[in-house]
């Protein structure tokens, strides 16, 4: 990826399309914003394969993150939160459990930030 400085960020062209970054969210994405989403959008789609792997039927995900910064150490993320909101009929909670266990030892972006930023997870299921 090659990134381009322009006067409020830098930008880059991927695939999809022009992503726009920088420290002020009027003029692009916060570089934070995007290390969250690439933990909690890893971390979904992950689930999602674990739960078809497993033939636990469900209608949809949510993701909710819960982010925390050390603003003594240059307002780093320390501790990121991901709540999924599961919605199907008769999911067993054990077996999302184990989904979860599976979802966090194969999400590549949870193991590379595994050893410096604490990831927790919980759940609820909605029928």
């Amino acid at each position: 990826m090659d990134f381009k400085m322009n006067e409020k960020g830098f930008e880059t062209t991927v695939e999809y399309g022009n992503l726009k970054i920088s420290g002020d969210a009027e003029y692009g994405f916060r570089p934070f914003q995007l290390l969250v989403s690439s933990v909690a959008v890893c971390s979904g789609g992950v689930l999602r394969k674990v739960l078809e792997r497993m033939r636990l039927p469900y209608e949809n995900i949510d993701v909710q993150a819960k982010v925390t910064r050390d603003e003594k150490e240059a307002n780093r993320v320390s501790d990121i939160h991901l709540h999924f909101v599961i919605k199907g009929n008769e999911l067993p909670h054990e077996k999302v459990e184990k989904a979860l266990v599976v979802t966090r030892k194969n999400c590549s972006m949870v193991q590379s930030v595994k050893d410096s930023i604490n990831i927790t997870e919980s759940f609820e299921i909605h029928a």
